[in-house]
């Protein structure tokens, strides 16, 4: 008699590390349940964006046992992303999506005697998604790609905005987020569960405070990184290959995330500040999109990066340091000549830098970034703080005017490479981190609740 499978459905965002960290949660799942298989709906783009789109054609065409992809059509005119409300037009672009989801979804249930679909896996920003779900009576749940303290807080302003009736857009800024995180919450309440990559002794607080509240049941399943590249350090030997000749713990890595980059004078001030501090190190450098497309393309590398550093730095640092493009930064993190890490603090980046012990000094830059960063830094004591205000515009960097200059950027640095104390900590949060993913650790355990809830939905 043939199996049958308990077949959920992924759907993440269409951005890199929402994609990759959806990916590392299947994974775990199929691994800790041998009658559990995904499938995962893979949308483009709605940027122009050649690493991203390459990564979802890889996908695709991939074979991991249980695993398989389906890229999603879309509409001929997609809705376009409006860079005075990027977040709610973002949310719109993926619910445009809805249609084709829901004629795949039918299909499946009704094609398939091997494989039960049995529940759906959203990502935060397609929430939508649950509502078609809803129409097959299946159960839905949330992936939430950032940190609990980060859900508590969209929790804490919908319950401010519209249970108390209180007016938020009084708040800098807050009229171009407000919309979309009004309609988020209310989406992930219709949810069974919401999965978090966070672990609980790093957030032990903010976890448990859920308990307390009418929202979904939380399951902390982290951290979950992809640790497949470590071994395969392709993207670019030369750099590992210099690496590996450091001293342990002896360079800094900059790196600024898949859409982090600065305009030429910010990047400049980093040149001087990296010169100034004297340590090691490996920088990633983006280039921005040409302003008149800020909005239709994203980041790429530079061809010649001497054409935005101070003349003579490449030359003057050609023995101490590595100025390279975009690279697998859980590559880099894991190398043991790197010591420090000088951080967009995006949720993922935070998990890595703990998994594998490297100390952060913060610079963050769009969306939630800069709430992670104070958590790292003031909740916690496990960053070392740059400039925890600092933010940009991702759509069109030209368009900012602080400027952080040379003299900050020398002082994180030195501080993250010679603060001993922090290394310890983080060291200490480091092997938490590992302990509790293993059988007997509070995430595996998470884990284990979450997959007995979702196989009760195949009785």
């Amino acid at each position: 008699m043939e199996n049958t499978f308990a077949e959920l459905v992924f759907i993440p965002a269409p951005a890199v590390g929402h994609i990759m960290s959806a990916m590392e949660m299947a994974k775990v799942l199929v691994n800790r349940h041998q009658s559990l298989s995904v499938t995962v709906f893979l949308m483009n783009p709605p940027l122009s964006m050649l690493a991203l789109s390459t990564y979802i054609e890889s996908l695709a065409k991939k074979a991991i046992e249980r695993i398989r992809f389906i890229k999603l059509p879309q509409d001929q005119t997609p809705p376009k992303l409006d860079s005075k409300a990027p977040l709610m037009s973002f949310y719109e672009f993926i619910n445009s999506h809805c249609k084709y989801v829901k004629n795949i979804l039918e299909e499946m249930i009704n094609q398939s005697s091997s494989r039960r679909v049995v529940g759906l896996v959203a990502d935060w920003f397609c929430t939508g998604m649950i509502d078609v779900a809803n129409e097959f009576n299946l159960p839905s749940y949330v992936y939430f790609t950032s940190s609990a303290a980060f859900l508590g807080f969209k929790l804490h302003f919908e319950t401010l905005y519209v249970d108390q009736k209180q007016d938020l857009l009084e708040l800098a800024n807050s009229e171009n987020g407000l919309d979309f995180l009004i309609c988020a919450i209310g989406s992930m309440r219709k949810a069974k569960g919401i999965l978090i990559n966070t672990f609980l002794e790093l957030e032990t607080h903010a976890i448990n405070w859920f308990s307390g509240t009418n929202f979904p049941p939380v399951y902390p399943v982290g951290p979950l990184l992809n640790l497949d590249s470590v071994a395969g350090k392709a993207d670019d030997t030369n750099v590992f290959r210099w690496l590996d000749s450091q001293p342990w713990a002896s360079v800094v890595l900059l790196c600024f995330g898949s859409m982090g980059c600065f305009d030429e004078a910010q990047l400049k001030e980093i040149a001087r500040g990296l010169e100034r501090s004297g340590h090691r190190f490996v920088w990633s450098v983006r280039r921005p999109p040409p302003q008149e497309k800020s909005f239709e393309v994203l980041q790429d590398d530079y061809d010649d990066p001497r054409v935005v550093l101070p003349d003579g730095f490449l030359e003057r640092t050609s023995g101490v340091g590595k100025v390279i493009g975009w690279a697998r930064r859980v590559s880099l993190l894991a190398n043991e000549a790197v010591g420090g890490f000088v951080s967009h603090c995006g949720w993922n980046s935070m998990i890595e830098s703990l998994w594998f012990g490297v100390p952060t000094t913060t610079l963050p830059i769009y969306c939630e970034q800069q709430m992670n960063a104070f958590e790292m830094v003031v909740d916690l004591g496990l960053a070392v703080d740059l400039k925890l205000d600092y933010k940009i515009n991702v759509i069109n960097p030209e368009g900012d005017t602080v400027i952080v200059m040379a003299e900050e950027i020398e002082r994180g640095i030195r501080s993250v490479m010679e603060d001993n104390e922090m290394r310890a900590k983080v060291k200490e949060m480091s092997n938490m981190s590992r302990a509790t993913v293993v059988e007997g650790g509070s995430s595996y355990t998470s884990v284990g609740y979450l997959i007995k809830d979702m196989m009760r939905n195949i009785i």
